[in-house]
């Protein structure tokens, strides 16, 4: 049934009424109004600041694109070789229309970054994801000191607490070796762009290694910025996969339920997800093990950061944005909650490209 004119009217107004100093929410996105940009829009737009290369924040069919210079092959790789893209490197002031721009590490996966805008004098960070934890793959994370917040809550909750990344990567290893003590080949599923390289340098040097034709190739977009990888073979689950035999192969999610993985022989899977935090939460998926590995903050990341601003007013975008934003107006920080496209991806599903 198609919504009434009025109704659809109406909507726009909630949308417009959405004015955050230089940002309006609008039904295409986040829009800075005196630069007539968009940032991270999800409809198509003239020109987008792309924080990062997930699907839930770049799309395709944008005229121009903006991102730091890490994420353009990984935009060409996912939208389109001949997209209008430029990148600038980190710390790097340019000026749009009298705002004065600039991107910033967000630790969140290679390229990530957070949009610093200045305009008559008062600064708006839009952070996107952003994580605290260094994954020696990533830039660390930089506070931005400024009025307005911007920031995501995808594990805003006090159970979701990560622990060390050489913890996790020790988990990960003594798990193969386990494995290999069983007879068994380790298959690994997480996100194609970000989760899969930490799953790859967690466990380099400990047993052969295999990628699905997806995470190959992000893993080239790593390699022609200069980040090296550990060796590692791409492998076709169709053909004859003997030899993977006590290895180490990672997966996408979209192939966690297909036939296809239960040709691996011998096989134990685990999830790596920063939903595994939950004692019981892989039950949803049939999976012989769970790792907490987040390439986004947990709770106490998420309050040290929005803390280092130093922000007046903060706007919380996705994830647990309700429990997060109350709590942060309980302890002293004015907060509110805005309806966005974010999070329908990353950390969950993800197409095969």
């Amino acid at each position: 049934m198609n919504a009434p004119k009025n109704y659809l009217k109406m909507s726009l107004l909630v949308w417009d009424l959405y004015l955050i100093g230089v940002l309006s929410f609008t039904p295409s996105g986040i829009f800075c109004v005196p630069g007539n940009f968009y940032i991270d829009p999800w409809l198509p737009v003239d020109m987008a600041i792309i924080t990062h290369g997930h699907g839930d924040h770049a799309r395709w069919g944008m005229k121009k694109y903006l991102c730091h210079h890490f994420t353009v092959p990984i935009l060409k790789s996912r939208i389109g070789m001949d997209i209008k893209v430029q990148g600038i490197a980190y710390n790097e002031p340019i000026i749009i229309n009298n705002v004065k721009v600039s991107l910033h590490p967000a630790g969140h996966i290679i390229g990530s970054a957070q949009v610093r805008l200045e305009y008559q004098g008062n600064v708006t960070v839009i952070s996107g994801d952003y994580k605290i934890q260094d994954d020696y793959l990533s830039t660390p994370f930089e506070p931005i000191k400024c009025d307005v917040f911007v920031t995501e809550s995808t594990f805003g909750l006090p159970i979701y607490n990560w622990s060390s990344v050489e913890q996790q990567n020790e988990q990960l290893r003594q798990w193969v070796a386990q494995n290999q003590s069983d007879n068994r080949t380790s298959v690994f599923i997480g996100y194609s762009l970000g989760k899969a390289q930490r799953i790859m340098k967690a466990v380099e040097g400990v047993a052969p290694l295999y990628v699905h034709s997806s995470i190959g190739r992000l893993n080239e977009a790593y390699e022609r910025v200069g980040i090296q990888l550990p060796d590692y073979e791409i492998i076709d689950l169709r053909e004859d996969i003997k030899r993977v035999n006590k290895g180490i192969i990672i997966l996408p999610p979209s192939l966690l339920d297909s036939n296809i993985i239960h040709r691996i022989p011998n096989m134990a899977n685990a999830i790596c997800s920063g939903w595994m935090q939950v004692r019981g939460a892989r039950r949803w998926r049939s999976a012989d093990a769970g790792f907490a590995i987040s390439d986004h903050a947990d709770w106490r990341g998420l309050l040290d950061a929005i803390k280092a601003t130093e922000a007046e007013k903060v706007y919380v975008t996705h994830g647990f944005k309700s429990a997060f934003a109350r709590y942060l107006n309980e302890i002293g920080t004015e907060a509110h909650e805005i309806t966005t496209a974010f999070g329908v991806e990353d950390e969950q599903e993800e197409p095969l490209n």
